[in-house]
C-alpha cells in the first residue's frame, strides 16, 4: 500500500508511462496477498468457523484468487513489452509508450482475466450442509472427466505461468541485444568525439531504465521458474509422478506456489533497490508519522 501511495505521488523520477503500470503491478500484487495468501490460505487454517467457509463465499474467493494472480503476472508482461518497445521500436514508440495506451492495455487485461476465471466458480461444489446452509468448497469430479474442463485446464496453464515466462525471457532477450548494439555504437561516436569521460545523461537514463526492468523480469524469472518446471514435466511428461502421501514431487509443487506466491512482495522491495528517488519518497512516507506527532504536540504546547 504504501508502494502504491509513493508511486501514485509521480515524485520518483519515472515517466507516467512507466508510474501506470508499476502502480497496477503494485495493487495487482496486493491482491494476491489479500486473495490468495489471507483470505484464501490463512482463512482455512485459522478462520475455520467464519462467514469466509460458506461456498458462495469460499467460491468467490476462489475466483479472485487465480484472478489476481493472472493479473500480476501479465501486467508485469505488459511492462516488460513496453519496455521492449521503448528501446528496439523508435516508430512505435511514440505512439504505443503513453500514459494513455497503458492505462488502456492496464484496462483490457484486467476486465480479459476477470472474465476468463469465471469458470474456477463452477469448478467447486459444496463439502458439507450444516443447518441447510453449504459449507466450504471441494473440486467437482466433473473436471477430471469432462473434455470443457480439461481443455480450460491446459489454457489456464499455458496462460499462466508458461506463455508468460517464455514471452519475459524473449523480450528481455531482444532488449539486451538491441542495448548491446546501441551501446557500441554510442562509444565508438564517443570515441570519435573525444568525450569519452563526459558523463552521457542519455546512457544514464536508459541504464536506470534498463536496471529496473531487469530487476523485476528477473525476478520474476527465477520465482516462477519452479512452477514452469513443475507444468513442463507433470502436465506434459509426467516423469516425477507417484503415488505415496509424502511425495517429493509434491514437495517439489509446493515449493513452486510458495514462490509464485512470494514473487508478488518482491517488487517493493526492487523499487527500493534500484530506485534512489524511490527510496527518498519512502522514507518521507516513514519519518510523516513523527513528523506529525511532533508538529501535533508543538501545537498543544503552544495552545497550553
Amino acid at each position: 500500500m504504501v508502494a502504491i501511495l509513493i508511486l501514485s505521488r509521480g515524485k520518483c523520477g519515472l515517466s507516467k508511462c512507466i508510474t501506470r503500470y508499476l502502480v497496477a503491478m503494485a495493487t495487482a500484487d496486493l491482491m494476491v496477498i489479500v486473495c490468495n495468501i489471507i483470505l484464501y490460505r490463512i482463512a482455512d487454517l485459522y478462520w475455520w468457523d467464519s462467514f469466509l467457509l460458506y461456498t458462495s463465499v469460499c467460491r468467490f474467493v476462489l475466483y479472485l484468487a487465480p484472478t489476481a494472480i493472472d493479473c500480476s503476472v501479465w501486467l508485469t508482461v505488459a511492462f516488460t513489452f513496453d519496455r521492449f518497445v521503448a528501446i528496439c521500436c523508435q516508430k512505435l514508440k511514440t505512439t504505443y509508450c503513453k500514459e494513455k495506451i497503458a492505462a488502456v492495455v492496464i484496462g483490457i487485461l484486467s476486465l480479459l482475466f476477470s472474465l476468463k476465471n469465471i469458470p474456477w466458480a463452477f469448478q467447486y461444489v459444496p463439502y458439507d450442509t450444516i443447518n441447510h446452509i453449504p459449507r466450504e468448497c471441494i473440486v467437482s469430479s466433473n473436471i477430471y472427466i469432462l473434455l470443457q474442463w480439461i481443455s480450460f485446464s491446459w489454457i489456464d496453464q499455458l496462460l499462466n505461468p508458461l506463455l508468460p515466462f517464455f514471452l519475459i525471457l524473449l523480450f528481455n532477450t531482444l532488449t539486451v541485444r538491441r542495448i548491446v548494439v546501441a551501446s557500441r555504437a554510442r562509444n565508438t561516436l564517443r570515441d570519435y568525439s573525444n568525450s569519452k569521460n563526459d558523463k552521457d545523461p542519455e546512457m544514464m537514463n536508459r541504464r536506470r531504465s534498463i536496471i529496473l526492468l531487469f530487476s523485476i523480469s528477473s525476478c520474476f524469472i527465477l520465482l516462477w521458474m519452479t512452477a514452469v518446471v513443475y507444468f513442463i514435466f507433470y502436465r506434459i511428461k509426467c516423469v516425477f509422478y507417484r503415488r505415496t502421501l509424502y511425495s517429493p514431487f509434491e514437495n517439489f509443487k509446493q515449493a513452486g506456489v510458495m514462490l509464485q506466491l512470494l514473487s508478488s512482495c518482491t517488487n517493493t522491495a526492487i523499487y527500493a533497490v534500484t530506485q534512489r528517488k524511490f527510496r527518498e519518497e519512502l522514507l518521507i512516507a516513514f519519518k510523516y508519522p513523527f513528523t506529525l506527532i511532533y508538529k501535533l504536540t508543538k501545537l498543544c504546547k503552544r495552545q497550553n
